[in-house]
């Protein structure tokens, strides 16, 4: 293959996911024979990958941005053309860049996780193979090629997420997942039909001036398709109340689940953000992706305050951070989403591949807390603080709260999120309360400086990849960001007064029906066999609801 200086960050990008591909098809014909080999392979394809998608953020950190046809073939039935392409533009070069550094951290841990295995080959072969067609879907610019990647990336996912086929918990989950997997696929498939044969484009690059000579108003057919879309992306980022598989995936090996929570469960998020053209004309399909994102905030969050098993807690937490990214989709703010993304995805795959640890922070000794009296006039003050800080330094990053209420109702989320920080020194009584809340006031304001501050450079780097979608101003979307901020106004109001209405006969019954997931995960557990992992309702043990987070 010839190379062109002019798409040298295309031919890198185009060459990431093949060795991976190779290793799996190949050489993982016989994996089990030749195990040490194929852990060996596995980790060296991963770190070229690693190596090719740093070179590619560097050609096009020069200007050497032109993308690169491979290969090409008409479709039949109006269905324009199957490319083999890349897609050369700033979200690209930062996926491509956070999913080789997560996979190769997550390649080298298995070969240590994995060692003496039986089947050690082929978890190497599975691991392989997906990382590759996940790859591939990054930096595919063809719609049709990205739905083959979609389909590939889940069917090679599910061979790892069912890999002790011992284990029915395992196996039950992994078929939730396949059933719904398919569900989704059938809806992009359907939504790329009707936007191929309504826009003439099969390309992503080519959505925005295809729907910029739309005047605003989307036709019926990209409204549909707007609606199968959101649909795609809330089934592939196991949104209430499809969910259950996310969490009881967990019998898994650790590395699959970080991989799947640090990588892959963006793919729903990815495909909004490659479909933001369109999404961004189409009022309902972002009130959709708002609402469902912040349903399952809500719900995961307070699910997770009942959760015991560490590994569940952190698959809740993914659950609903995908809520919130999601949420960010709908609210237009694509620059926060794709910052979201990167943070989470380096925080989850640490937290499962250190899962193990984590019992050390419930051994060490903690703070007492105060007396219940008079502590909800400390929330409020703690809240007035937080807020005082986020709005502060977000004006002084230049952000226009007053003119952009979806930037003023993420203020007041993130104002909650500082109250999280600021709270628990409003709440001691010993000597050194006022010296830690200076540390903690100290604290918050640093975290605020370095959010905005990511959040403008996000923004610049990502301006020209991304459309301009202001939140409708009208009644209805104001509701709707009203809505938002109860939400986290209640959990927070719920996390502070729950050591003093846990023993209420409310609470208590509540905490059963959460910690069995509100029972909603039932319906699709018989559809693939069996009413729940074990075959029984979960049965609720003794816990302290704080030792988990309720905001995500």
């Amino acid at each position: 293959m010839t190379v062109n200086t002019e798409s040298l960050a295309s031919t890198l990008m185009f060459i990431v996911p093949w060795p991976l591909l190779v290793v799996g098809l190949l050489f993982g014909i016989r994996a089990d024979r030749y195990p040490r080999m194929m852990r060996r392979m596995t980790e060296v394809a991963s770190w070229f990958a690693l190596i090719f998608a740093i070179t590619a953020a560097v050609a096009y950190g020069v200007g050497i941005t032109r993308s690169e046809t491979y290969y090409s073939v008409n479709l039949p039935e109006n269905m324009g053309t199957f490319e083999i392409n890349t897609y050369v533009n700033a979200i690209t070069i930062v996926m491509l860049l956070l999913v080789s550094f997560v996979g190769m951290i997550v390649a080298r841990y298995s070969s240590v996780y994995m060692d003496g295995d039986t089947h050690e080959g082929r978890f190497h072969r599975w691991l392989s193979l997906t990382l590759g067609s996940f790859f591939t879907l990054i930096v595919v610019g063809n719609m049709w090629a990205f739905l083959v990647s979609w389909v590939a990336t889940s069917l090679f996912l599910h061979e790892l997420l069912a890999f002790y086929r011992e284990r029915p918990g395992a196996v039950q989950a992994a078929r939730k997942k396949y059933l719904l997997h398919r569900i989704s696929d059938g809806s992009l498939l359907a939504a790329i039909v009707l936007i191929v044969q309504t826009l003439h484009t099969g390309d992503f690059s080519g959505l925005q001036a295809a729907v910029s000579n739309l005047h605003g108003t989307l036709p019926e057919p990209l409204v549909v398709a707007s609606g199968l879309i959101v649909l795609a992306a809330i089934l592939k980022s196991a949104q209430f109340p499809f969910h259950g598989w996310l969490i009881q995936v967990m019998e898994a090996p650790t590395p699959v689940s970080a991989l799947l929570h640090a990588g892959i469960i963006y793919t729903g998020a990815f495909l909004a953000l490659r479909m933001s053209p369109i999404l961004s004309l189409s009022g309902g399909a972002r009130d959709a992706l708002i609402l469902t994102g912040l349903l399952s905030i809500a719900a995961a969050s307070l699910m997770m305050m009942t959760e015991t098993n560490i590994k569940e807690s952190l698959a809740y937490s993914t659950c609903a951070q995908m809520g919130f990214m999601l949420m960010e989709c709908g609210l237009g703010l694509y620059s926060l989403a794709v910052m979201h993304i990167v943070a989470h995805s380096v925080y989850k795959a640490h937290a499962f591949l250190s899962s193990g640890s984590v019992v050390d922070h419930f051994r060490a000794p903690a703070l007492p807390y105060a007396s219940r009296k008079g502590s909800g006039w400390g929330a409020v003050l703690g809240l007035v603080v937080g807020s005082l800080v986020v709005f502060s330094i977000g004006s002084g990053f230049g952000v226009d709260f007053r003119h952009q209420p979806a930037l003023f109702a993420l203020g007041m989320v993130l104002s909650v999120g500082v109250t999280q920080l600021i709270l628990p020194t409003l709440t001691l009584r010993h000597a050194g309360a006022g010296t830690l809340f200076l540390w903690m006031g100290s604290l918050s304001v640093l975290v605020c400086t370095a959010y905005f501050g990511l959040h403008r450079l996000f923004d610049i780097f990502l301006g020209q990849s991304l459309p301009v979608a202001n939140f409708p101003e009208n009644p209805f979307q104001s509701g709707i960001l009203g809505l938002i901020m109860a939400v986290f106004l209640g959990l927070i109001f719920i996390q502070h007064r729950i050591i003093g209405v846990q023993k209420r006969p409310f609470w208590q019954a509540a905490y059963v029906h959460l910690y069995n997931g509100l029972y909603v995960d039932i319906f699709f557990a018989r559809m693939v066999g069996g009413s729940t992992p074990n075959g029984t309702v979960r049965q609720t043990q003794t816990s302290n609801p704080n030792h988990s987070e309720v905001l995500p």
